[in-house]
């Protein structure tokens, strides 16, 4: 895929399977995994595992996160409430493409119900190996960090 990386996995019990076979891809390119859970199907909560992954992010004890839920909308909203964090909940190729290059998203959510298995590799893929453009982003990066109360 890329450089070696440090990427924090995490998962509900609707997104285990899935999360288990990033993993091994992503195990098998070099990458060292933080695997926050879960590892069964019994029904867990998942904005703990939102959080944990999110904070080894803002903590930069990994470089991105990777969250995996049914349909990843869940993941991505308890995500995106870390000031740090910017998740993106991604279906196709394309908008991995453009979520690195336009936002410099440093989560990614999946949704293991809505997402094949193939396609959520080749997004995987894009997500970690696209790099930030800059430029006019920074300009609207630096909108979105603003506070409400700064917000024009």
């Amino acid at each position: 895929m890329t450089r070696s990386l440090i990427l924090a996995l995490g998962a509900d019990h609707g997104g285990v399977n899935l999360k288990k076979r990033l993993a091994v891809v992503l195990a098998e390119a070099g990458h060292q995994l933080l695997d926050f859970g879960t590892d069964g199907s019994e029904s867990v909560d998942y904005p703990d595992f939102a959080h944990a992954v999110c904070g080894a992010v803002a903590e930069k004890r990994a470089d991105f996160g990777i969250l995996v839920c049914g349909t990843g909308i869940g993941m991505s909203i308890a995500a995106n409430r870390n000031p740090a964090i910017r998740c993106a909940l991604v279906h196709d190729v394309t908008t991995a493409r453009l979520t690195r290059q336009h936002n410099d998203a440093n989560v990614l959510a999946l949704g293991a119900r809505i997402t094949g298995e193939e396609v959520a590799l080749d997004i995987l893929h894009t997500f970690l190996t696209t790099k930030f453009e800059g430029g006019r982003h920074e300009r609207r990066l630096a909108k979105i960090n603003q506070t409400t109360e700064n917000t024009p």
